[in-house]
């Protein structure tokens, strides 16, 4: 059986992972968390880049542990390294684009997250 998989999404959730964690916890990480946001940023970045499929049969490697490099290579005519900044590129701009939209949601959802008992006392000033 063969299945078609596509190479670019890898790559980019890999990426998102990398460029995510150069950020700080709150708000940002924390943010992009959640499902929803996450998959907008995800959406983001593969709209704005081409997308290559490539078809794997069940006993060919697994996507997973193709190497991420390789993967850059196909996705744009660009050097590997003009690759990776691009999408890192995109990445960092979606991150602002959906805060900048979102922040009033981001804002509310994350403090619901909070519980009064782990915050810190205001009462000793």
């Amino acid at each position: 059986m063969k299945t078609v998989v596509n190479l670019t999404q890898q790559t980019v959730l890999g990426e998102i992972e990398s460029v995510l964690d150069t950020y700080p916890y709150h708000p940002y990480q924390q943010a992009f968390a959640i499902p929803d946001l996450r998959q907008e940023l995800i959406a983001f970045v593969l709209s704005r880049i081409p997308c290559l499929y490539s078809v794997v049969s069940d006993g060919q490697v697994a996507v997973q542990n193709l190497d991420k490099e390789c993967l850059l290579n196909y996705k744009l005519p660009r050097s590997p390294l003009e690759q990776q900044l691009h999408v890192q590129n995109l990445i960092h701009q979606g991150i602002y684009a959906i805060f900048q939209e979102k922040s009033d949601w981001i804002s509310h959802h994350l403090s619901e997250r909070v519980q009064p008992g782990n915050e810190p006392s205001h009462w000793f000033g």
